[in-house]
């Protein structure tokens, strides 16, 4: 028997409930309540022939707390006129949350919304919205408003997250929470306050105004000539790309590599520095516009995603020569070979005809499944040779 039994009439009211529609009644004018429950009656050969179990049936609903039957009339062969369940309403809220358990969470919720009401009434809308996400953060609640209160008091404040001064938080607790507060912050400030280019949780001290760690750029001067520090011959400098930027060492070459070691090991070459590559990360580089004025070497990977960071580093300079990037390289090391995990397959419209050639065999598996030499596999008598051939 399939009839509907009070654990599917509960099951209703819990979908109700997971989908946020109960609690943001609580909110808004949305009235849910009286609200009719769909139910399965037998049919009317399962009335004729398990009469008894069908009484059964509509005695057990019937006796169902906080619930109103509403019945109709049907004819029994042998038994003459009875009544069967044909709907079960739910009167009011509280005979909903009876049914399924949760009268202690619309109170939390309630006293929720009355704190908010109170302190940033603007969020009562996004409370609607998510309500379940609401009771999630109940915990927190009160330290979220704070931290809303006190932007609100000091839009675009230019200190670091570290530096924000509520008593009770700390700086991960907001670096936790980036992904409401945004949600919250964006209802709540002036647009002028909110650097709408800045997106996601990453970009959350740049949307907000707060100070972002500098980002910093790694590189070897590989001409001793040229070295920063007249009586240090540095193997191995860092500085924020601002200042990067302004650094203008007049050399004649730039090579880029992702792998730390080849960059540590690299050889020496006139009038030349390294730099440390950063995957995909090379917007930090776009300050410095005297690197558009020299050659610049890009050394990754022979895989996909290699050849997929050369065409992003183009993006921003055009004139960038890869490096040790060929077939004839890829070949000479065919016994180092590995295998790429999770290719890119997406086509790129800035490599050379050379490149594309070699890239769309990596990625259509004509060399072998997911082939990649790791520029660290190449040995250093091929990369003395290649910079030999540069000149």
């Amino acid at each position: 028997m399939n009839w509907t039994r009070p654990a599917d009439l509960r099951a209703q009211l819990q979908k109700l409930w997971d989908r946020g529609e109960i609690l943001s009644c609580l909110l808004t004018d949305k009235a849910l309540f009286p609200l009719r429950l769909l139910i399965k009656p037998p049919t009317s050969a399962e009335m004729a022939d398990q009469f008894t179990a069908v009484r059964s049936w509509i005695a057990t609903l019937r006796a169902l707390p906080h619930c109103r039957v509403e019945m109709r009339a049907f004819k029994h062969r042998l038994f003459g006129t009875n009544t069967i369940p044909s709907a079960i309403w739910i009167d009011t809220l509280e005979d909903a949350l009876s049914l399924i358990g949760k009268q202690r969470e619309v109170d939390r919720f309630t006293a929720l919304a009355a704190m908010t009401g109170e302190q940033q009434p603007e969020l009562l809308s996004w409370m609607a919205k998510k309500p379940l996400r609401a009771l999630e953060l109940a915990d927190d609640w009160h330290r979220l408003l704070a931290i809303v209160a006190w932007l609100r008091e000091h839009p675009r404040p230019g200190v670091y997250l570290r530096q924000v001064d509520i008593p009770g938080i700390h700086s991960k607790f907001i670096e936790r929470h980036r992904g409401v507060l945004s949600e919250w912050l964006d209802i709540i400030l002036p647009a002028e306050a909110i650097d709408f280019s800045a997106s996601g949780m990453n970009q959350f001290a740049r949307r907000y105004g707060f100070l972002e760690k500098p980002l910093c750029i790694r590189f070897r001067m590989l001409d001793q000539v040229l070295a920063l520090l007249p009586q240090v011959y540095e193997r191995d400098v860092s500085l924020d790309a601002n200042s990067f930027a302004r650094l203008n060492p007049r050399v004649s070459r730039v090579f880029i590599t992702e792998n730390e070691i080849n960059f540590l090991a690299f050889p020496d070459v006139i009038n030349s520095l390294i730099l440390f590559g950063a995957g995909y990360g090379f917007e930090m580089l776009r300050q410095a516009a005297w690197l558009q004025h020299c050659p610049i070497h890009y050394w990754g990977d022979i895989d996909t995603h290699g050849f997929a960071m050369l065409d992003q580093l183009r993006s921003q300079f055009t004139h960038v020569e890869s490096f040790l990037m060929d077939r004839a390289t890829l070949l000479a090391f065919e016994m180092h070979w590995g295998t790429e995990t999770k290719p890119t397959l997406r086509n790129l419209s800035r490599l050379t005809p050379e490149e594309r050639a070699l890239y769309d065999d990596l990625r259509d598996n004509r060399l072998g499944k997911h082939v990649r030499l790791e520029q660290e596999r190449i040995g250093f008598d091929w990369v003395t040779a290649a910079l030999n051939a540069l000149g």
